[in-house]
């Protein structure tokens, strides 16, 4: 399974399909569970007790409800209702690890939670309940409940009905689980990655935005193109990232009669960092995106469970369920996309300063005075970049024992990735208000023409309703519009 597979399933409800490989590979791996679950030696997950409570051996005949206090008593999040996209990613991702034919789970639980996904189930997740280590345990545990028939949940028209009457109406037999199953369906960093997978691919589409919103800047405010050119990138600085936007940037601006009105004669020696490092800052998220998605690489490819079924039948014990790689790396994204919209607000900010944008109306303004134009909205943008900044602080370096010290270091990664959430959704606004500041910036320089691909960004805005330089008007409802345009078009310039 490949991201762009989970996304696929998690974002636009592609169709899940189990192989018959995989379906055999469970079968194979279940009846050395069942083996183990006659034997006289207790083995963790399977005759035991969980966490703290691992030493207890449990009856047989106690086992069934074992595993459905397991679940009942570990979907005990709280707070906001997590989206249903992040909710699908989860289910997924840990369909895939009981698909590997690693963790002991027999095929009806798979096919059971493919058929859920099919059927656009989404159980109820809250915000709270996961500290990163054993897995996304309550939030995977609500997943779980769900397959039982027990909990919320969701329906294919996003109205919450009954558990019970939804499986039903998808004619999908609810689940009695059995020994190892419930572990297996909890002991997973799927929470973590889902949400990762899911932002990487966000912030690939914004980093390509940022570099055409932050050009159309640069024609705005009279900037020049020249820093740009190939040669002061890729053979001074070879950094992939700042090559691959500074060579966006030169060909967006590629025959502008706005920045050629200036090339001679311009008393300025070098444009604000804000312009001319454009490269430099949105060319390190593209870096940090690479590298995170090797990361993210590693991780789909893993099987997180424990105990886990190795390829001899041992069941063992181990720490893959901790989320310390993906904390970081989540944690590390949050930084440069936190500064891609510092840097864009302050080009903002600049065109709306009489004193440094050059010959612009004050905040690009009809009639300045009667008129406040978009003094507000940078208001906004600079509330959003605050915010960023304090969820850029790392969730990884925290840790706060659990399970009466049996589990006495946790990862807090599930933090970190839904503060990276609200952090990909501020910089899309952020980006969004310097989006209609630059465009109504390049329409005040007319006569003279923007080039050919900010021009076609800019007439993408206004044919999504958004106006450009006239008497103040209702605003928000504008930035919504751009806000969605940088949503829904993954290019500004085709």
């Amino acid at each position: 399974m490949t991201a762009d597979d989970v996304i696929a399933i998690a974002r636009y409800g592609a169709k899940v399909i189990i192989s018959a490989e995989s379906l055999a590979a469970m079968q194979q791996s279940r009846e050395h569970i069942e083996k183990l679950a006659v034997a006289e030696t207790p083995v963790y997950g399977i005759s035991t007790g969980f966490g703290a409570l691992a030493n207890r051996h449990i009856a047989t005949e106690d086992r069934v409800q074992l595993q459905k206090s397991l679940i009942r008593s570990h979907a005990a999040g709280m707070g906001p209702v997590v989206e249903v996209e992040v909710v699908r990613a989860l289910m997924t991702l840990r369909l895939k690890t009981m698909c590997s034919g690693k963790t002991g789970v027999r095929p009806i639980l798979a096919q059971t939670y493919a058929q859920m996904l099919n059927a656009n189930i989404t159980p109820v997740v809250h915000e709270y309940g996961s500290l990163g280590c054993s897995g996304d345990l309550a939030p995977l545990a609500h997943c779980a409940l769900a397959l039982m028939g027990e909990g919320r949940a969701f329906g294919p028209d996003g109205i919450e009905a009954p558990v019970a009457e939804l499986l039903a109406a998808a004619q999908i037999k609810p689940v009695e689980l059995r020994e190892k199953e419930g572990l297996a369906l909890i002991n997973g960093t799927d929470g973590m990655l889902g949400m990762l997978i899911l932002a990487l691919a966000d912030l690939s589409v914004l980093a390509d935005h940022a570099d055409v919103i932050a050009a159309m800047s640069v024609e705005g405010l009279m900037g020049t193109d020249q820093v740009f050119r190939p040669e002061l990138h890729e053979p001074l600085r070879p950094h992939p990232g700042q090559t691959k936007s500074a060579a966006n940037m030169f060909a967006a601006l590629s025959g502008s009669e706005i920045v050629a009105s200036h090339r001679h004669g311009d008393d300025r020696v070098q444009d604000a960092y804000s312009l001319r490092c454009a490269p430099q800052v949105a060319g390190g998220l593209r870096d940090t995106i690479n590298y995170v998605s090797t990361v993210a690489d590693r991780e789909l490819a893993a099987v997180i469970d424990n105990p886990v079924v190795l390829d001899s039948g041992e069941v063992t014990s181990n720490g893959n369920f901790h989320g310390a790689p993906i904390a970081y790396v989540l944690d590390f994204l949050a930084i440069p996309a936190t500064d891609l919209g510092s840097i864009s607000e302050r080009r903002t900010d600049r065109a709306l300063d009489k004193f440094r944008s050059h010959g612009l109306n004050p905040f690009l303004a009809e009639d300045a005075g009667v008129d406040s134009g978009l003094m507000i909205a940078q208001y906004t943008q600079a509330a959003l970049v605050s915010e960023n900044k304090r969820l850029a602080a790392p969730a990884s370096v925290d840790s706060i024992p659990s399970s009466a010290m049996q589990e006495d270091h946790v990862s807090m990664g599930w933090h970190a990735a839904r503060k990276l959430r609200q952090i990909v959704s501020n910089l899309r606004r952020i980006l969004a208000i310097e989006y209609v500041t630059a465009a109504r910036a390049i329409e005040m320089r007319a006569p003279l023409s923007p080039a050919a691909a900010t021009g076609r960004a800019v007439a993408k805005l206004r044919a999504a309703g958004v106006a450009g330089v006239g008497p103040d008007r209702f605003l928000a409802p504008e930035l919504a519009l751009a806000e969605g345009v940088l949503a829904s078009e993954s290019s500004l310039i085709d």
